[in-house]
């Protein structure tokens, strides 16, 4: 006979203080839900809404879903990059016809 330990739901003690910062505390509360879930799930009659959940989650259509987020957010990181460095090369471009007037003698080093 295998030795299985049934541990009460309300004897179950934190694992961990709680978190000082919102996200963290978010992260904890969220796996505290998981494992509700999945106890849920062990019982002989789970919550059809938390089997649905977790169909839902297996399914191709949200796998591909994740991937194209994923994917726009690389896009629109590499866009914020370009207008960073298009603002810099205008900056660095500036720079250079100022020296360049300097140089023609049309610009006098105190009139930059």
């Amino acid at each position: 006979m295998a030795n299985s330990r049934k541990v009460s739901d309300s004897a179950i003690q934190r694992r961990f203080p709680p978190a000082t910062d919102v996200e963290s505390r978010e992260n904890q509360l969220i796996g505290l839900a998981i494992d509700a879930a999945e106890r849920e799930l062990l019982k002989p009659n789970p919550s059809n809404q938390i089997v649905l959940h977790y169909l839902k989650l297996g399914t191709t259509k949200l796998q591909l879903e994740k991937e194209k987020i994923r994917k726009e957010n690389i896009l629109l990181e590499s866009k914020a990059n370009a207008i960073a460095a298009a603002a810099k090369n205008e900056e660095l471009y500036q720079n250079v016809i100022n020296a360049m007037k300097i140089y023609s003698g049309s610009l006098n080093r105190g009139d930059e």
